[in-house]
């Protein structure tokens, strides 16, 4: 039987914060359904994992992009509207791919779970790359539309264009 898990993908201030070091704008647009999202999960009993940027300040991320969601800084919290619950889990990463070099398959597997469904920000960066690494440790996928923020439009469009062509993700 199949058991999900629903991951929120850095939905830090230093991304949805107007101003902030990497702000994307569309994410705010997105707090309610991500809401709608964890309300629902949190009602089933289906684990809530928020998936972080945590970086070191000489991250070398810093060279491509600006300095954010330094590991213990304002910017590197979950932004007040998506606050997690004591029962939620909280995974930090480095990198844009949730699973690279971090402990969310880990903490899947200790949960014994088969699906995920993903949000969050960005969606051709974050959100694809999670769910690439996902798909290729064999969970099933799904990516909301409407709880996945990307930089514009041409790159959500082909973000999701990958993601269900090529690693058959579910794009709802």
């Amino acid at each position: 039987m199949a058991k999900r898990a629903l991951l929120i993908i850095d939905m830090l201030n230093d991304f949805v914060l107007e101003n902030a070091p990497l702000e994307v704008p569309s994410t705010r647009a997105l707090l309610s359904n991500i809401k709608r999202e964890i309300d629902k999960a949190h009602n089933e009993k289906t684990p809530v994992i928020y998936v972080c940027d945590a970086h070191d300040p000489d991250d070398k991320e810093f060279t491509i992009w600006p300095h954010h969601c330094v590991k213990g800084s304002k910017g590197a919290q979950v932004v007040d509207d998506l606050k997690p619950q004591d029962t939620d889990i909280l995974v930090e990463k480095k990198t844009y791919s949730g699973f690279y070099k971090t402990r969310l398959d880990e903490v899947l597997k200790g949960l014994a779970i088969t699906d995920l469904t993903i949000t969050g920000c960005v969606t051709n960066i974050c959100i694809m790359y999670t769910a690439s690494d996902a798909v290729l440790r064999g969970y099933q996928v799904t990516v909301p539309r409407d709880c996945s923020a990307g930089l514009d439009s041409d790159d959500d469009k082909f973000a999701f264009k990958q993601m269900k062509n090529i690693l058959n993700v579910n794009v709802v």
